[in-house]
C-alpha cells in the first residue's frame, strides 16, 4: 500500500462541524464498529504521507497524533479549506468531510490522477458539485480568501475564476459501483437508513 502514497498532496480533513441536526457529533458515529471520521482516516492514510485535521477541536481530536489547525476563517467548510490550503507545505490538498460512512479510495486516487493541468478536480453527482471530497492546488487560495473577505461562504462560488477539472459521476461510477461514496448523513433518520446505530 505504501507504494500508492501521494507525496505531492496533503490530506485535510475537516473536523469542525457542528453537527446540528444529527444532534450529537457525527464524526464519531459508528457504521460496522468504526467510527466515521476514522473510516475517512484510514482512507487518507493509505494515500497521502501528509495528512491535516481543520477546526477549532483540538482536544476531541488530540489522540490521533496529527496536526489540529484551528480556522483562519471560522464557521464554514470553505474556510476550513482555505486553512488547509495556507497550511500546507504540498502544492495540492484533497479534503474531505469528517462524517462520510464510506469514503472510497479509488475515487480519491482517480480524482489525483486528474491534477495536471488543473486548479481543482472536483466530482459532480446529480445532486451538483460535491467539493468536500476534491482536490485543490494553492492557486485557488486567493479567489477563496476574496470570497470570504466579501463574506460569501459557497464552496463553489470562485470556482468560474479558477481551471477546474469537472468529474461527472458517469466517469466514477466503475470505482464506486453501489453509488456510496459521496452518501452524507445529516439526520439521525438518515444514518439509520445506512445501518448505524445511535
Amino acid at each position: 500500500m505504501l507504494e500508492n502514497l501521494q507525496h505531492d498532496i496533503t490530506g485535510v480533513i475537516l473536523v469542525g462541524g457542528k453537527s446540528r441536526r444529527m444532534g450529537r457529533d457525527k464524526a464519531f458515529l459508528e457504521v460496522s464498529g468504526k467510527p466515521l471520521f476514522e473510516r475517512v482516516l484510514d482512507a487518507f492514510r493509505d494515500s497521502f504521507d501528509r495528512v491535516i485535521l481543520v477546526g477549532n477541536r483540538e482536544e476531541r481530536f488530540a489522540g490521533y497524533g496529527l496536526p489540529v489547525l484551528p480556522d483562519i476563517y471560522p464557521g464554514s467548510a470553505l474556510g476550513g479549506l482555505y486553512t488547509g490550503l495556507h497550511n500546507a507545505e504540498t502544492e495540492y490538498v484533497f479534503v474531505s468531510s469528517c462524517d462520510l460512512p464510506f469514503p472510497s479510495r479509488e475515487v480519491l486516487r482517480y480524482l489525483c490522477s486528474l491534477r495536471d493541468g488543473f486548479d481543482a478536480v472536483v466530482p459532480s453527482t446529480t445532486h451538483g458539485y460535491e467539493p468536500l471530497f476534491a482536490l485543490y492546488s494553492k492557486s485557488c487560495l486567493e479567489p477563496i480568501r476574496t470570497l470570504l473577505d466579501s463574506g460569501d461562504f459557497c464552496a463553489y462560488a470562485y470556482y468560474p475564476q479558477v481551471r477546474v477539472r469537472h468529474v461527472a459521476y458517469e466517469e466514477l461510477a466503475r470505482f464506486d459501483g453501489d453509488g456510496r461514496a459521496f452518501l452524507n448523513v445529516n439526520t439521525p433518520e438518515e444514518f439509520a437508513k445506512i445501518g448505524g446505530e445511535l
